[in-house]
């Protein structure tokens, strides 16, 4: 139920706009499936060929802009097995047809190692946190976006 939930909102986020680049031998494809991305192999950009691990989750704003990724790491590198959260500016999507018609997804993660250490792990702490400060977000700038929306409101009536 997770995975079609997820493919529906990924894919109505995809169609609107792709926060990630899309990288590849061929024309971009115009449309990415969820279902494909998701545990797709994601591989640090400078060509080592060092596996970090697999996409678990793909994370939306409220506007269902990709924000994020959840990158299941595995034992690469020190890491042992940790979900971490891996914002857009990290990663871009190679996308590759294979012989047979089949096309393949890759995560290419521009990140040194120590960053990735650093990334914040995939908990619900992080989650709880997270949510808490877009709340306060959308508190503080609400009232402003509210008042200059009035403001031009009035301006616009006065001058009819």
């Amino acid at each position: 139920m997770r995975k079609s939930m997820l493919t529906t909102a990924i894919g109505t986020a995809l169609l609107g706009s792709l926060a990630f680049g899309a990288q590849a031998s061929q024309e971009p494809q115009g449309m990415y499936s969820a279902e494909d991305i998701l545990d797709a192999e994601v591989y640090f950009a400078n060509g080592s060929g060092d596996e970090i691990g697999e996409v678990e989750n793909i994370l939306f704003d409220e506007e269902m802009r990709i924000n994020a990724l959840v990158i299941e790491s595995g034992a690469v590198l020190g890491l042992g097995g940790r979900e971490i959260v891996v914002g857009t500016d990290y990663f871009s999507l190679e996308t590759h047809t294979e012989s047979d018609g089949d096309t393949e997804h890759r995560i290419i993660l521009d990140a040194t190692a120590e960053e990735v250490e650093g990334f914040p792990a995939y908990d619900r702490d992080w989650w709880e946190q997270t949510k808490a400060n877009a709340r306060d977000a959308w508190d503080t700038t609400r009232d402003g976006a509210q008042s200059a929306w009035q403001s031009t409101r009035d301006a616009v009536s006065n001058n009819e």
